[in-house]
């Protein structure tokens, strides 16, 4: 077997006359390929024509952009494996990384560990982020133990000691999968294997889980032992993000003690960040005018508040359907030169269409317009629910039409929106035609809307129509409920159309058995 020719596209690269062989070659590692070329007889001589035509060197930029255009992780292993078989070329970091975080997407993991154990006897310098690469992935598929291997090694690859950013990606991603046992392992090896204390940057990860699970008793344990090293003493984010979970937990008094706490007693002053916690923690707990206050104490201190200062005062005006104050705050942001963004202006169309102001919307529109802000998916999305709750179901259909041909996204759940009011005020003739119009598109609506969608049909004697919507719905994969077969059933076979009866239990059938 001739693996020199086992991809397609190095056959243009190289210009090379061996023939390809790569639907029936099996997964081979680094290792045994070469291995496998180790023992292979000798070819026969080239031709000066053959010869002409290897000419072509393939460089280390190269390399890798041939690997990450390889959507086969086996080609991209032969790529990798056969660039390194021309003469003078030796595999750098970047191709390493290349292929490594290749095989890694594709879930390659023996194939990475044959790639890791080359690297082992490599000259060639390598950098740590190859690894804190592979951590994320082995930490996205579960892998946890993986993750500490990954970091072990570091050291023995790189030839260097881990980095900080090393040490706290790795305890972040153990903490974030909630393994808190892996995670006091690490770092229990990190005081006795390299004699390294953990430092703010570290400890803060450990605080940040304690707050996220709710539990702010071990929080404060772990930064009451903080304040007794100078190596991690609590900073910014140590109170921020302490703050922050008093906040979550309705816990508004005992926030601003610790905020008052933090500026007098280890004079750390507060940035816009740490405000922004606060402001935000009001609003949700009801109390938006002191959440006001804090905005504006925080101009007082010298610190200015940015966008999203502004945005979440306006959310918490607009909860409580106080749409004057939320467009005071608008002209304030443009008096103090900040440019709102879509998330303002969505914040205040939201408030306008819950209050029963929509056509006011246009005028936000075009105000956005005007300064350059373009209206998203959630903007639309908001105006369409505002329409449908008005009854204003046609303007809706009209919107849904238009947008797209202007450059408007539109996704499922701006279609899921309007088709759930058509049901719910019976407009089943209006959302066959969206159901038509959505299908057309390529979205599948909800599971629940379609299957609601196809009973109502049936209650209402539409047989026939929910039937056609049905075959629709099923070639793009839906499956509708037990339920709602029968209903589909009994519905036709009272309209004595048989046939179609047949058809459909057929379908069913089709269903169950693929």
């Amino acid at each position: 077997m001739n693996l020199r020719g086992v991809h397609f596209s190095l056959r243009r690269w190289l210009s090379s006359s061996s023939s390809s062989k790569s639907s029936s070659v099996s997964w081979i590692s680094p290792l045994q390929l070469s291995k496998f070329n180790a023992h292979k007889p000798d070819a026969p001589p080239e031709t000066q024509t053959e010869a002409r035509r290897k000419t072509k060197y393939i460089s280390h930029d190269a390399a890798v952009n041939l690997i990450k255009r390889e959507r086969d992780p086996q080609h991209a292993l032969e790529i990798f494996n056969m660039v390194s078989d021309q003469k003078g070329f030796n595999h750098n970091n970047a191709t390493y990384a290349t292929i490594l975080n290749k095989l890694a997407q594709s879930k390659k993991f023996k194939a990475i560990d044959a790639v890791l154990y080359q690297m082992k006897y490599d000259t060639c310098k390598f950098h740590e982020g190859i690894f804190l690469n592979l951590m994320r992935h082995f930490s996205k598929s579960s892998m946890h133990e993986r993750v500490l291997e990954m970091f072990s090694a570091i050291q023995p690859i790189v030839r260097e000691k881990p980095s900080l950013k090393a040490i706290s990606t790795c305890l972040n991603l153990l903490i974030d999968s909630n393994q808190v046992g892996l995670a006091q392992q690490f770092l229990m090896h990190l005081k006795k294997s390299l004699n390294l204390k953990p430092n703010t940057c570290i400890v803060n990860i450990l605080v940040k889980h304690h707050c996220k699970n709710g539990d702010l008793e071990s929080a404060f344990e772990v930064v009451k032992e903080m304040k007794k090293s100078k190596l991690s003493y609590p900073n910014l984010i140590t109170y921020s993000t302490l703050i922050d979970g008093l906040c979550e937990s309705g816990r508004l008094t005992e926030a601003m003690d610790l905020f008052e706490e933090m500026i007098s007693k280890d004079q750390i002053l507060p940035d816009v960040l740490t405000y922004n916690i606060l402001i935000n923690g009001f609003c949700r707990g009801g109390k938006v005018d002191r959440a006001r206050k804090i905005l504006d104490f925080m101009k007082s201190q010298g610190c200015n508040p940015n966008v999203f200062n502004y945005s979440a005062l306006m959310n918490g005006f607009c909860k409580e359907g106080r749409l004057e104050e939320a467009k005071e705050l608008l002209d304030e942001m443009k008096r103090f030169g900040i440019k709102p963004d879509t998330v303002v202006y969505t914040t205040l169309i939201n408030c306008y269409c819950r209050t029963g102001r929509v056509d006011e919307v246009l005028e936000v529109l075009k105000e956005m317009k005007e300064n350059e802000c373009k209206a998203d998916t959630v903007t639309f999305n908001v105006i369409l629910g505002g329409l449908c709750r008005e009854g204003r179901t046609e303007d809706a259909l009209k919107l849904l039409d238009k947008l797209p041909y202007e450059g408007i996204y539109l996704n499922k759940g701006s279609y899921r929106i309007v088709l759930n009011s058509l049901c719910q005020t019976g407009e089943l003739n209006k959302g066959k035609e969206l159901l038509r119009l959505m299908m057309g598109r390529g979205f599948v609506p909800h599971y629940a809307t379609s299957n609601e969608l196809l009973v109502r049909l049936c209650e209402a004697g539409m047989a026939g129509d929910a039937t056609m919507a049905l075959f629709g719905l099923v070639e793009m994969g839906f499956k509708p409920l037990p339920d709602s077969w029968a209903l589909f059933v009994e519905s036709i076979c009272r309209e004595r159309k048989l046939l179609p009866a047949f058809e459909l239990l057929d379908e069913l059938v089709n269903i169950e058995y693929n």
